[in-house]
């Protein structure tokens, strides 16, 4: 075994699966076995593997500039260019962006930023961020705390309290339903919740409330019609920023630029980052309004410098890829071509799961979608310790499918962009079998309610 401490990983069951070669939307293990990639790697190669376009634009830039800081005003052709590129994109007000490496550094750099700009504007008092219940928004401290899922939380001791993070309901009707409530009654009563957290904690320590237009790693929730809606106008009443955490939904995934797009919301801050560059070079990206930076700019003069900064802020590579991706993104219509796949796997999984035995509920939009299995179909009981979600998982990878179980027995597809229909097809029914060997597997444990 080699000497690894692996990410998110059971550290007593590594090096499962060695993956040496990708190509297309496939990926191929030591063993020579073909695999498709039904998660894009980790919701993050939009434009599949192998793609000589974006490696050689890569590579020119190493040969060209290989590396470049953006300290004390130094910069370079490729990071004011990406800046301009997406400043222009995004739903941002005259928008500003701090580059950086990872989802987990933006959301971070994005929690540092808020409170520099209210100590700014002489609000040191409006601190707190408001996250959801099974939201994800990476594993650094700031971010980890953000993160409400119980394995991300687990034996690391986040600084919940130390943070001033606040935690309200996850936008779930069908696992947080009550009684016979319908959806509008469901999205009522959570932000009614909400809004009593707001003025019991008092408004004005409020800095911010971070979503996930639709949820990755808790098992892909799509809100109910409504629900953003609802949620902007409590916000803005209380004058609390809108922050989206698109590092899983931007820049396609959904079927249209931005998971914002899809989901109506308009948000203040955004954070970027896997589908940005299709995963090539390791790149985030934090965007911020303008008149938040115009308020940034006097502190850093008073002091020098705005302290916060990462060695590979705005790698030249890194932007080079971000550049090329972005440029194969509009030249080949990649988010068009998203919709209508999209659309088509949508339809296709709802017409091949919603009867099935084990699958309680089919949500998604675009090339985003997942499978709640559930122990009986009539109460959308679940399983213990995620044993569906792991039977199901371990079954695709062995029908030549490698998908992921998120949130327990929540079973997720994010294939990349590029996907045809006729892989969709394949992928599908490969996944059928799957979920069928899985259920009779559970049904023989004695997990499945008679």
């Amino acid at each position: 075994m080699a000497s690894v401490v692996y990410p998110t990983t059971n550290l007593a069951a590594t090096e499962q699966l060695n993956l040496v070669r990708g190509d297309g939307i496939y990926v191929f293990d030591d063993k020579g076995n073909r695999y498709i990639e039904g998660m894009a790697g980790l919701w993050c190669t939009a434009l599949g593997y192998s793609n000589s376009e974006l490696t050689q634009a890569i590579a020119t830039q190493l040969d060209t500039l290989p590396f470049a800081h953006s300290f004390g005003g130094k910069t370079h052709p490729a990071l004011m260019e990406l800046a301009h590129r997406l400043s222009a994109m995004v739903p941002v007000e005259d928008a500003y962006i701090f580059f950086g490496n990872s989802g987990s550094d933006a959301n971070d750099s994005h929690f540092k930023m808020l409170r520099y700009y209210f100590n700014a504007i002489g609000k040191p008092e409006k601190r707190k961020i408001i996250t959801r219940e099974r939201g994800y928004h990476g594993v650094t401290v700031a971010a980890g705390s953000l993160t409400s899922l119980p394995v991300n939380l687990a034996h690391f001791d986040a600084p919940v309290e130390d943070l001033n993070i606040l935690r309200t309901d996850a936008p779930h009707y069908y696992t947080g339903r009550k009684g016979n409530e319908t959806e509008a009654q469901f999205v009522d009563r959570i932000l009614q919740n909400l809004e009593e957290m707001i003025l019991a904690e008092d408004p004005d320590t409020i800095a911010a409330m971070i979503v996930e237009p639709i949820t990755g790693a808790s098992g892909v929730i799509v809100p109910p019609e409504g629900y953003y809606e609802k949620l902007q106008a409590l916000l803005r009443k209380h004058d609390i920023l809108v922050w989206a955490d698109e590092v899983i939904c931007g820049f396609g995934r959904t079927g249209n630029d931005f998971g914002c797009t899809t989901m109506g919301i308009k948000p203040d801050l955004m954070s970027f980052a896997k589908q940005l560059s299709s995963a090539y070079f390791p790149i985030s990206a934090a965007v911020i309004p303008g008149w938040m930076y115009e308020a940034m700019i006097e502190p850093s003069n008073q002091v020098g410098v705005f302290g916060h900064g990462f060695t590979y802020s705005g790698h030249p590579a890194a932007c080079a890829a971000a550049l090329k991706t972005l440029e194969i993104f509009e030249r080949d219509k990649v988010f068009e071509h998203a919709a209508d796949v999209g659309d088509y796997f949508q339809a296709l999984l709802r017409e091949t799961f919603e009867d099935h035995p084990l699958v309680g509920e089919v949500r998604g939009k675009g090339l985003i979608a997942a499978l709640e299995l559930v122990s009986n179909k009539t109460t959308g009981a679940s399983f213990a310790k995620g044993a569906a979600g792991a039977a199901a998982q371990k079954a695709c990878e062995e029908n030549g499918v490698i998908l992921r179980a998120v949130g327990g027995n929540a079973l997720a597809f994010c294939p990349p962009l590029i996907i045809t229909r006729a892989e969709v097809d394949d992928m599908i029914a490969r996944v059928k079998t799957a979920v069928d060997h899985a259920y009779d597997t559970l049904k023989s444990q004695g997990l499945i309610a008679s």
